[in-house]
């Protein structure tokens, strides 16, 4: 019982931290407004381990490389914590590693996903609303939908090219998953 309660407690306060975290890495790579209130309250939770990494490791090319860096640290401290209670071994540190590594991309490609989703039943449901969390949305899947919308044109007002997202998307899922089974372990984008 101990461990299914130490479990759910680790997963649930460790996947919303990390889901912080990569927000903050897609803010920046989609260069959204960062005077949203969403967009702030993500700086102000991942400043004060994002602004001393930030000092060793620089941005590159308009990349926060430091926050993703952070993703993948604090992901391999949180399975190294369930091994080390859970299994009570010393987790192998090159496997803790490419597991958060793998376990990072698929938190990254389940945000897209659902960011994706919630863009377009908006777009049905409130049409041109200035919420600050839709407007956050447009902005981080804006920079993704637009090569997309370079290949298939709107037709008549009807956008299809989330079609052709949602296929990409999961065509990477499909992907991370493979190497997710290649390290020893396995997950699901839905």
């Amino acid at each position: 019982m101990f461990s299914e309660i130490f479990t759910l407690v680790v997963d649930t306060l460790s996947a919303l931290y990390l889901m912080i975290i990569i927000l903050r890495f897609v803010l920046q790579l989609s260069r959204a407004d960062f005077y949203n209130p969403i967009s702030q309250f993500a700086v102000k939770a991942t400043n004060p381990f994002l602004i001393p990494l930030r000092r060793v490791i620089p941005g590159f090319g308009g990349v926060d490389i430091a926050s993703l860096v952070l993703a993948i640290i604090f992901q391999a401290l949180v399975l190294s914590l369930k091994i080390a209670v859970l299994a009570a071994v010393m987790p192998n540190p090159v496997g803790v590693i490419l597991m958060s590594v793998v376990l990072v991309l698929g938190v990254l490609l389940k945000l897209y996903f659902w960011t994706l989703l919630i863009m377009i039943v908006a777009s049905w449901i409130a049409p041109g609303s200035q919420h600050p969390a839709l407007l956050l949305i447009n902005q981080i899947t804006e920079p993704l939908m637009k090569p997309f919308r370079k290949i298939l044109p709107s037709m008549g007002g009807l956008d299809l090219s989330p079609i052709l997202v949602f296929l990409t998307l999961q065509i990477l899922e499909k992907v991370v998953a493979q190497l997710s089974y290649q390290v020893g372990i396995s997950f699901s984008l839905m």
